[in-house]
């Protein structure tokens, strides 16, 4: 198994699209790439810590490759939107990649390479060493299922898992 720690936006859009991929064992939305020790929701939603809204995608390279599991990432948001996707404006939402080591730098870096040929201007995703991991806090985990007729899931979360589900149907579980 491995796993990758991306942001994308808000972390209900990137747990909701994993969610559907077979071979994905486990999505944990959570905080990284901040200085502060214990954020909360509303402390990171400021600005002020430095953190992204993040997913740790856990998934089995043998059933999922690890390539597919990056161009997702690039499939369901805007890598050329500096700190903010759509209407959720700040660092914390920022598109970022967070390396646990040197393969996954590579891979990560190699993703933006292959996204760069497909998006229109420049990609603006960082990509940088994984720090602590904050999980959040449990109303965040799975928000997309446990919330399916909430306003912003049905706006902005279900449009991108059905653009995942139909540019990577190989990939996607049966329902």
């Amino acid at each position: 198994m491995r796993t990758f720690h991306l942001a994308g936006g808000c972390f209900w859009c990137l747990d909701a699209v994993y969610r559907t991929i077979e071979g994905v064992s486990d999505v944990v939305s959570g905080y990284t790439g901040g200085h502060v020790e214990n954020p909360s929701y509303e402390l990171v939603c400021t600005g002020s810590t430095g953190h992204a809204e993040a997913v740790a995608v856990t998934f089995d390279p043998d059933v999922v490759p690890a390539d597919v599991i990056l161009d997702v990432f690039f499939t369901l948001h805007d890598p050329r939107q500096l700190n903010r996707q759509g209407n959720d404006v700040g660092t914390q939402y920022r598109s970022a990649m967070f390396y646990a080591d040197e393969e996954q730098k590579v891979l990560f870096e190699a993703a933006r390479d292959r996204a760069s040929e497909i998006w229109d201007g420049g990609i603006v995703t960082e990509i940088s060493p994984l720090g602590r991991y904050i999980i959040a806090e449990d109303y965040h985990q799975d928000f997309f299922a446990k919330n399916p007729g909430q306003g912003y899931c049905l706006a902005v979360a279900l449009p991108k898992v059905n653009k995942v589900r139909k540019a990577y149907a190989p990939y996607v579980k049966a329902r």
